[in-house]
């Protein structure tokens, strides 16, 4: 069970993963070391997944962001679809990938070095796959927005 300083400690490491325990203790109202303790306890017990590094824009301003929908077409071919979505998950080019209920199955986002390498990979997941019935590729022109947050103090504002 999280509490209370738990959720502000999560808030706080999704806007920045970096900080250290003395900089987390200026804005929570426990030690340095209390801290350092909730942060291993929440990497242990698989609260805290990962920490990663968004680099800044203009390291990645020139690759290739695609967004990629997928219908399939027979949602009874378990085994394909297991292979498919085995693959997609697999590889490194995608970002994102979600299951989705509706039109769609599937929602990846793909980031490429360049059109051929993305191309290479939707020809050879994609396109001659029999399970897949429809795609469609958007193209990322601008990213307005990249965020990830939960606000992990929501229930507390009621």
């Amino acid at each position: 069970m999280l509490d209370r300083f738990d959720r502000l400690l999560l808030n706080l490491l999704q806007r920045d993963s970096g900080r250290t325990a003395e900089s987390l203790a200026s804005e929570i109202a426990l030690s340095p070391s209390a801290i350092a303790r909730r942060l291993r306890r929440l990497r242990a017990n698989g609260t805290i997944a990962r920490t990663t590094a968004n680099l800044a824009p203009r390291i990645i301003k020139d690759r290739l962001r695609a967004v990629v929908t997928i219908q399939l077409d027979d949602h009874g071919a378990l085994e394909r679809i297991l292979a498919l979505k085995k693959q997609l998950t697999e590889t490194p080019a995608v970002q994102y990938f979600y299951e989705t209920a509706g039109s769609l199955d599937f929602v990846i986002v793909f980031d490429c070095a360049n059109m051929g390498e993305f191309n290479d990979l939707v020809f050879a997941m994609i396109m001659g796959n029999p399970i897949v019935h429809r795609h469609e590729c958007l193209f990322v022109l601008h990213e307005l927005k990249a965020e990830p947050f939960i606000d992990m103090m929501a229930e507390d504002r009621g």
